[in-house]
């Protein structure tokens, strides 16, 4: 084993989620910078927009979710 391997300490899952936390973190900011944008063009559809945009959010912080649980549910 490394020197470099010997010094970590801790949960190497914690890690893991903070990186796998990038993925939902750049889908929401496309979600909703999409959705403002789609408003800003089309204001009358503004109420079916935000509503989309919220079920988009959704299902992409229960990715988030999922994530965080996984490092607990797979972990020693």
């Amino acid at each position: 084993m490394s020197a470099l391997a010997e010094g970590v300490t801790g949960s190497v899952a914690s890690i893991g989620y903070g990186l796998a936390a990038i993925g939902p973190g750049i889908g929401v900011g496309l979600i909703f910078g999409n959705g403002v944008q789609a408003m800003a063009r089309q204001p009358e559809a503004a109420g079916l927009i935000r509503s989309n945009m919220f079920i988009g959010f959704a299902l992409t912080e229960a990715l988030a979710l999922i994530g965080i649980v996984m490092p607990f549910v797979y972990g020693q």
